[in-house]
C-alpha cells in the first residue's frame, strides 16, 4: 500500500515515516523543509520538496497515485499563529483544502489528520473528551479545527473518508524547541547548554505529554481503523510545568533554577484528553509513561547537542 505523508520530514512526520516504511509501506514525504529536517526521512521514502499550499502538490498525486494520505504538515506555534494569524490561515487552513482537493481528485482511499488539543481551548480542568465543544483561544486552535471541518465536509460532499487525531503535548527525540508541545525539548536544549530556561506564569499549569512513538503508532492504526472518527491521542494524565521541569531537572543532573516569565497569550491553562475512545475504537493506548520517555529524550539530545 502506497502511503503519502506531508510534512513527513518534520518531528511527527519523520517517525510515522519510519514506522510506516519498518511495517513494509510504500512512502512518499511531501515537506517544504521550512521546519522539517531532510536527513531525518529514511532512504526508502522518495521525498519531494513541495508546499503542499502550491500546484505543485497534484502532480505529484497524478503520478505516485497514493492510497492514502497522512497529514501533518502545518504551521504548530502557538505564538506565532497570534503573531501572524495570515501565515498560520495559510500554511493549516488552505494547505489542507489543496490537499483534499487532490485526495478527490485521485481517489484516495482516506485521509488522516493531525489535529490538536488546542481546538478544545479551555475545559475547567477536566479530561476532555472528543465530544466537549470547541473553544479555541488561539489562531492555531481555530486554524486546526476550522480544516477538521472541510475534512468533514468533503467526506459529506465527495466520501472521502478520514480519520482525525487531535493530540495531546506531542514530545520525543527529533522535536525542536518551537511549537506548542516544544517545552520539553526547550528545557532540555537550556538545561545541556547550562542555562536557565524560562517557565510562563505560575508553572501550575498543566498538560497532558505524549510521547511521539505512540503517536506514530496512532496514525498506522488509523489507515486500518477508525473511519470517520475523531480520536484524542493522549495520555488522559496531568502533569504541571514546574513537575515537568522537576523530572527534567532530575534525569539531566540539572539544579539550575529557572527564570520566571510572564503568562502568554493563547495559552491554555489545563489540558488533558480523556483517550477512552481511541482504547476502544481506534485499538490504541500510549505505552510510554513519561519517565520512560523523557529519559529516551534526554539520551538523544545528550548525543544530538
Amino acid at each position: 500500500m502506497k502511503v503519502l505523508v506531508t510534512g513527513g520530514a518534520g518531528f511527527i512526520g519523520s517517525h510515522v515515516t519510519q514506522l510506516l516504511i519498518e511495517l513494509g509501506y510504500e512512502v512518499l514525504v511531501v515537506d517544504y523543509l521550512q521546519s522539517g529536517n531532510r536527513d531525518t526521512v529514511p532512504l526508502q521514502a522518495r521525498f519531494y520538496n513541495v508546499d503542499i499550499t502550491s500546484s505543485e502538490l497534484e502532480p505529484i498525486f497524478e503520478k505516485e497515485k497514493p492510497e492514502i494520505v497522512i497529514h501533518l504538515a502545518a504551521q504548530v506555534d502557538v505564538t506565532r499563529s497570534i503573531d501572524n494569524p495570515f501565515e498560520d490561515a495559510s500554511s493549516n487552513i488552505l494547505g489542507t483544502i489543496r490537499l483534499l482537493t487532490c485526495c478527490h481528485k485521485f481517489n484516495i482511499k482516506k485521509l488522516i489528520f493531525s489535529s490538536s488539543c488546542a481546538v478544545y481551548g479551555e475545559q475547567n480542568n477536566c479530561s476532555v473528551k472528543e465530544n466537549f465543544r470547541p473553544k479555541p483561544l488561539s489562531f492555531y486552535g481555530i486554524s486546526k479545527y476550522t480544516s477538521e471541518l472541510y475534512i468533514q465536509t468533503f467526506n459529506n460532499l465527495y466520501q472521502i473518508p478520514y480519520t482525525i487525531l487531535r493530540y495531546a503535548n506531542v514530545y520525543g527525540p527529533r522535536q525542536t524547541p518551537k511549537g506548542e508541545g516544544g517545552v520539553i525539548s526547550t528545557f532540555f536544549n537550556k538545561v545541556l547548554k547550562g542555562e536557565a530556561p524560562f517557565i510562563f506564569g505560575d508553572g501550575e499549569q498543566t498538560r497532558d505529554f505524549i510521547y511521539v512513538k505512540d503517536v506514530s503508532l496512532a496514525n498506522v492504526l488509523s489507515i486500518d481503523y477508525g473511519t470517520n472518527e475523531t480520536f484524542n491521542i493522549g495520555s488522559n494524565t496531568k502533569t504541571s510545568i514546574n513537575e515537568l521541569y522537576q523530572m527534567i531537572s532530575e534525569i539531566s543532573s540539572c539544579n539550575i533554577p529557572p527564570i520566571s516569565m510572564p503568562e502568554r497569550n493563547g495559552d491554555i491553562r489545563n489540558s488533558c484528553l480523556d483517550n477512552t475512545k481511541a482504547a476502544n475504537l481506534l485499538n490504541w493506548k500510549p505505552s510510554i509513561d513519561i519517565q520512560t520517555g523523557l529519559r529516551e529524550t534526554f539520551n538523544y539530545y545528550k548525543t544530538a547537542l
